[in-house]
């Protein structure tokens, strides 16, 4: 795995927070069926890790909360980035021990597996290939939807599944958008992303030149409405930046376009055209 692409001076997502139902069956799912472990719990909160010490993902069961509501924005999937091939070969020998239903598909950039929640939140694991084998052209990276060779993956590792390994990270985070355009001027004039790859409704961006730190689609609808707060789905997600100077030039940005910034702690909140929440972090 690369690892230049989520680390500093990159800009790339770090940490996600999402709703569900019941927590204590989300953290046996998580558990269980993804691999990740357990770092804290609350009663109605569970930060999860693979390292025993970084959060990856937090689980939140709001006291009224709701079903995950359709054709709305709001999650489309987080993406969990593998260290290796094998790894990914570990995990789907896994799913199909467990029986649980999964998609596939090779990404040309990447191989990935598919996973809903029980509860609907969407879910990527995969893997990338060498950024030298990545094709670009016109500062754009092709990324295709072709079938996973299966076979060929399960016979790159016949290691036991233990969970995921502590070099996971989040890779990248996929969204629903009721307004490409008013999308394309927020992550690119806003946040300083780059439109790596455009395709059927949906934008692709990254920083440092990776395949994609978030995608952006408005395969819900154009003009779908935000979610409720208390739904099942994205509460919100991290963006860490290379210092305070390269943070605050962002809120100016921000500012210039009509989006502001509300600190909190040590990180400041914002919230894209769709609703959309964002953490920005150091």
């Amino acid at each position: 795995m690369v690892r230049e692409f989520h680390q500093k001076p990159v800009t790339f997502v770090r940490e996600v927070s999402i709703n569900v139902l019941h927590l204590d069956n989300a953290i046996r799912f998580y558990q269980d069926i993804i691999g990740l472990q357990l770092l804290k719990k609350t009663d109605r909160k569970a930060v999860l890790t693979t390292d025993g010490k970084t959060p990856l993902l937090t689980l939140e069961q709001p006291a009224d909360v709701i079903p995950k509501e359709g054709r709305t924005t709001g999650l489309y999937h987080f993406a969990l980035l593998l260290p290796t091939r094998a790894d990914l070969s570990i995990f789907l020998r896994h799913l199909l021990h467990t029986e649980y239903r999964f998609g596939a598909s090779d990404h040309d950039v990447s191989e990935a597996l598919y996973i809903t929640d029980p509860d609907g939140n969407g879910i990527e694991v995969y893997w990338d290939r060498p950024s030298s084998d990545w094709t670009w052209s016109n500062g754009e990276v092709a990324m295709g939807t072709d079938p996973l060779d299966g076979n060929s993956l399960l016979a790159e590792s016949d290691a036991e599944w233990n969970g995921l390994p502590a070099g996971t990270l989040m890779g990248h985070i996929h969204l629903h958008v009721a307004d490409l355009r008013k999308t394309e001027e927020f992550y690119m004039l806003g946040l300083g992303f780059t439109i790596v790859n455009r395709f059927g409704g949906a934008l692709f961006t990254s920083t440092g030149g990776y395949h994609h730190h978030i995608g952006l689609n408005t395969w819900n609808g154009v003009g779908a409405p935000a979610p409720k707060k208390n739904s099942v789905g994205l509460n919100w997600y991290s963006l860490v930046f290379a210092d305070e100077e390269a943070r605050n030039k962002v809120i100016e940005k921000l500012n210039k376009i009509g989006t502001e910034a509300t600190k909190e702690d040590d990180f400041y909140v914002i919230t894209d055209p769709s609703g959309n929440e964002i953490h920005l972090v150091i």
